[in-house]
């Protein structure tokens, strides 16, 4: 009998298989069109938890039920402007720098010597206006050292040139742009695992116990002509601590840790306390306790995610 064949397995759009380069991805902002002022917001993944909740959903079969969820919690420490980015046809043209950035940025980032002012601004000369971001983390105190991140922001080239302006020595907080109910999307970097075979990292299936040369590699990595080995042969090599999107995250609760839930949100494993800003999402996200991500408005909402509706019972954290 012939041998079975299958399709091959894994993406070719996640390829090449290495390490991320940074741990904040690049965003195409242009590609988001919903949000409010701000499309995008610097947070860090705390831990799991799970939560007794109420389901009010349309059409749930458990709807007027109390069923237990799947969440994840995120610090969401202020924000604040390093700068102003102006372009035009795609490249920075200008960037007006903050002046009162503080002092861990000088060991983050080079300062540019050239410095733009907001007179010589002329918003007619440019297509788009950005601002780059850093997080207030030491807040947290899970580290000390910013993250730098550019953000997109909605509305016309005035109106995101006056929030930029009016922000620029101002503390920037999630609640202001994100709000409970609302899909938002996560990207980061996933958990590395370092070097592994390609059972694991490829999904390739085991060979026979009574195989000579090794049950866990391929059998035949290619052909005696051409000697070489092609990109689809699956290889052992890097997993994890690769770039990923959640999309569609439901937001179940957003707020600011206080007297009387602090008790909630203390002693998170592998994270500690959380003592800024939170945002309590429905389901998992990448990456382990401490990791950043950048949560961004959807890039494409889904009707069947969108319509799910939980109010918070009891957590079990």
């Amino acid at each position: 009998m012939p041998s079975k064949k299958s399709p091959r397995h894994g993406s070719l759009q996640f390829w090449p298989k290495t390490r991320a380069k940074k741990f904040l991805p690049r965003v195409n902002w242009n590609a988001i069109n919903s949000g409010k002022n701000l499309k995008g917001f610097i947070c860090y993944k705390a831990g799991m938890t799970s939560l007794m909740v109420l389901d009010s959903t349309p059409n749930s079969m458990t709807k007027g039920k109390k069923i237990m969820v799947p969440a994840t919690i995120i610090e969401c420490p202020p924000l604040k402007i390093y700068s102003i980015r102006f372009y035009k046809n795609g490249i920075v043209a200008k960037e007006i720098l903050n002046d009162n950035v503080e002092k861990e940025m000088k060991r983050k980032v080079k300062f540019s010597k050239s410095k733009h002012s907001h007179e010589n601004v002329k918003l007619e000369e440019h297509d788009d206006v950005k601002i780059i971001a850093y997080s207030q983390v030491k807040k947290t105190g899970i580290k000390k050292t910013p993250d730098v991140v550019e953000i997109g922001l909605t509305g016309t080239k005035e109106e995101k040139y006056n929030f930029a302006k009016e922000n620029l020595h101002k503390e920037i907080n999630a609640s202001e742009f994100f709000s409970k109910g609302q899909l938002i999307d996560l990207r980061g970097l996933t958990t590395g695992k370092g070097n592994q075979g390609p059972v694991k990292r490829m999904g390739i299936t085991l060979k026979s116990h009574k195989s000579e040369k090794g049950q866990r590699n391929v059998g035949s990595i290619g052909p005696w002509h051409p000697r070489r080995s092609t990109f689809r042969t699956p290889h052992a090599g890097q997993l994890g601590m690769f770039s990923r999107v959640v999309y569609n995250n439901k937001i179940i609760s957003i707020g600011k840790v206080t007297p009387e839930n602090e008790g909630r949100f203390k002693g998170i494993k592998n994270y500690g306390d959380v003592k800024t800003e939170f945002v309590i999402v429905y389901g998992s996200v990448q990456g382990p306790a401490k990791r950043q991500l950048v949560m961004t408005s959807p890039l494409r909402e889904t009707k069947r995610t969108k319509k799910k509706m939980y109010e918070i019972v009891e957590a079990m954290i």
